[in-house]
Formats: C-alpha cells, structure tokens, sequence
C-alpha cells in the first residue's frame, strides 16, 4: 500500500485503512444485536459483497456466505469491549471522532473520511475516494466513491457539524438492491420500475444504474440541506430529546417528524421543479414504515401525479406539511422543555398518538381557509 506525505511525513495508507477497518468491527461488535434476525442476514450478505469485492450482478456463494458470518461473529466476541483507536497519520494520532482534523490532511491527496453516530446510537466510519467538493449555502458537501473501509451499516449520506458526506458507493449498493427486489417480484409497477423507465430501461441496465446513482445522490444532498433548515428551527434540543427517548416507538416518530418537515422544506420543492421524472420515482421507492405512516398524504398526492401528470396535489401537501411538521415538531419540544416530573411520558405519550397527514385532511383544511 502506498506511502503518501503527508504534513511533511509519510502516511503509511495501509495501516491507516486497518485501523479505521479495525474501529468499524468494533463498532459492529457492540451494535450487531440492535438488528433483528432478518435484517441483520441481509446487511452481513450485502457487507460480504462489499468485503469480497463481488460485482453487484454475480450471485453470492451461500456456504462460503455461512462460514464467513460465523468467522465473523467468533472476531466480533473478542472484540467486542475493545477501545476505537486513534488514527496514524504520519507522525499524530488522531481522534477517530475527529473527521474535521482527519481531512484536513486527507482531503488534499483525494480521500474523505467519515465518522459518525446512526441508528442505536452506532458509531459509523468510513475511508473513500473523494470525487466531489463543493459548498452549498455555507455547507461543505463531501462525495466519495471507492470505499477502503466501512462498517456493516453504510448510511448513504450523513450530516457532520457543518459538512455533508455522501456516499456514492452506498447509494449504488442501495438502488442496486432496490432494483433487484424489483426484478425479483417480476417488474411490477412501483417507483422504482417507473424510474428506470424514465430512462427507457425495463431491466436496470449498468448505465441507467450510474444515472440513478447521480439522481440519487442529489436526493441525498437537498435532504442533508433541509436537514440543516429543520435544525436551525428546531434548535439544538431537538437532539438532546432524541437522546433521551432512545430505541422507542416515539424516537422513530419523532425522526420521521425530522425527515419530513426537511422534506417539505428542501428536498420536495427540489423535485417538483427538477425537469427528470426519476428524481421523485426514487424519492417515492424510500417512501416507506413510519414515513409513509405519519404523511399518507404524500404517497397518495404522489399517486394522482403518476396517474394524471398533475403536480398541484404534491405542491399543496408540501406547502401544507412544511408548517405541519413545523409546528408539530415544536409542540412536542414542548413538552420536552417542560418544567414537569412527566414531561417525558407526556412527550413520547404525544409523538406515538400523532394523526396521519392525510390528503383528505389537507383539502378540508384548504376548503375552510
């Protein structure tokens, strides 16, 4: 592996991609329980892939599938109550934690790391290419390709203090499994099939993939910066209350409360004003559990648009769920800000009794104004 100069010394990019690897079967071997059985086979098929650098087209081989997890499980029991360790480059030891400091060394030889927290709290980390740098509206927007090292979840995108990572090689693995899923279930007509016919392609060819994958990746950048408006109305409490409501049922409320109101403030309006038709295909093929749950109104607007071509119902229910969301949002900050013994059962009591936004609802609401 090569020696780069780095600072003035050498980075051995080697030990440096094993000692990120090294923190992310740490992180795994804490976490992999969160998982249940189902979904934890389907992330080990889908790192197996990535670990063995099998083409996303080619069959995985089950047995050898089979001895590799339990390999890996015997790894993860050794591991498990072991320290992250800090990053050699060149003659400093960094602070895994630390992405800010990492890339200021990294960033200038074309690599991007990634450290961060997900689902359960996880930590997450991750070595790429750097394909992309570029700022928006005073966000700095990271885009890497290759990845050298990664755990067994790949978020495709995530939100750093002010920067914004986004994962290409995640979101090809993501659509790739989407697409496959579709073939499997004989093309049926969901959005993902109707995106792929955007670009006139009935099977998910690799050049359509490499479009989605741009698409997609655009998606998951307009979603980081609405993510930036929503915290910027909400206010940093809004974590601190996640953080207290940890691996419930009102936690997921409140992320897909979070993930909408960012919607309805950037990433939709994005959309209905992008000439491609895939955009909102792709958007709509994640449109799924506790999001679609909470805001049916835009699964069904999204229908009508597929049907007639008219996009006012998706233009009413993003304008309608951005105030929504907004005030929804506030209100369950205050219960978590009250001055009461209760104010976490009050709060998770709130976010779990929330009513769907329903289109019926938004039309009713617009008929009385």
């Amino acid at each position: 592996m090569d020696h780069i100069n780095v600072s003035g010394d050498a980075l051995n990019l080697g030990r440096l991609i094993n000692t990120i690897q090294t923190n992310c079967h740490i992180s795994d071997a804490k976490f992999a329980g969160n998982y249940s059985m189902c979904i934890f086979l389907l992330k080990m098929r889908e790192y197996y892939r990535w670990e063995n650098e099998i083409p996303l087209s080619d069959n995985l081989p089950s047995r050898q599938v089979g001895d590799w997890l339990v390999r890996r499980e015997k790894c993860w029991e050794d591991i498990e109550t072991d320290p992250y360790l800090p990053l050699p480059l060149g003659q400093d030891c960094i602070d895994p934690f630390d992405p800010t400091s990492v890339n200021k060394q990294l960033l200038p030889l074309g690599y991007v790391y990634s450290s961060g927290y997900g689902e359960f709290n996880k930590p997450h980390f991750f070595l790429g290419d750097l394909i992309k740098q570029e700022h928006r509206g005073g966000v700095q927007v990271l885009i890497s390709s290759c990845e050298y090292a990664r755990d067994l979840v790949a978020p495709p995108a995530m939100m750093l203090d002010t920067t914004i990572f986004v994962r290409q090689d995640a979101v090809r693995r993501y659509l790739w499994e989407k697409i496959d899923e579709w073939r499997w279930n004989k093309k049926p007509d969901n959005p993902i099939g109707r995106a792929l016919a955007c670009h006139d392609d009935a099977v998910g060819t690799g050049t359509t993939l490499d479009l989605l994958t741009d698409v997609q990746t655009e998606i998951a950048i307009q979603h980081e910066m609405g993510e930036v408006l929503a915290g910027r109305h909400l206010g940093p409490a809004w974590e601190s209350m996640l953080g207290e409501i940890p691996r419930s049922r009102a936690a997921l409320v409140a992320r897909a409360l979070r993930d909408h109101l960012a919607d309805c403030f950037v990433t939709l309006p994005f959309l209905l004003t992008d000439r491609g038709c895939s955009g909102l295909h792709l958007y709509f093929a994640n449109f799924n559990g506790m999001r679609q749950a909470l805001f049916p109104a835009a699964q069904t607007a999204y229908n009508l648009w597929y049907r007639s071509g008219d996009l006012e119902p998706l233009q009413v229910v993003v304008n309608t769920g951005r105030d929504h969301w907004l005030e929804t949002g506030k209100k369950g900050l205050g219960f978590y800000l009250a001055d009461d013994a209760n104010h976490l059962q009050r709060l998770k009591d709130y976010l779990c009794e929330l009513s769907p936004l329903a289109l019926e609802n938004i039309i009713g609401e617009n008929a009385n104004a």
